[in-house]
């Protein structure tokens, strides 16, 4: 999602019943991030994307940045009907050049307003 100077975005809340399995977090190098993430059966691959975006977002905010940029993300249908998530995130100080960019204190709020997990 990219944002403009002053503009706040708000996510659709997320349907009820989703599980949310968990968030593995790794440091791939200086601003190079990996969140894999895990949800139940009754998630949609959005659902997967947004608990990763969520993920990047306070994961920044943690460390200190205020922004992300979205590099990349898969998805895959696990044999137990579950998804998993493997995204990869650059967080930095100031608004990354890119499309897939994220006010990371935005995120965060909208994250938190619909009860979705974060780091």
């Amino acid at each position: 999602m990219q944002e403009r100077p002053g503009e706040v975005t708000r996510m659709a809340p997320m349907p009820e019943g989703l599980e949310y399995r968990g968030i593995e977090t790794r440091l791939l190098d200086g601003e190079l991030v990996q969140f894999v993430v895990g949800m139940g059966p009754k998630a949609e691959p959005e659902h997967v994307e947004r608990y990763a975006e969520c993920a990047a977002a306070q994961y920044a905010l943690i460390r200190g940045y205020g922004f992300a940029r979205h590099v990349r993300t898969n998805i895959d249908k696990e044999d137990n009907g579950g998804w998993r998530g493997d995204a990869v995130y650059t967080i930095s100080p100031s608004l990354p050049r890119g499309l897939k960019t994220i006010d990371a204190e935005v995120v965060a709020g909208n994250c938190a307003e619909n009860g979705i997990p974060m780091v």
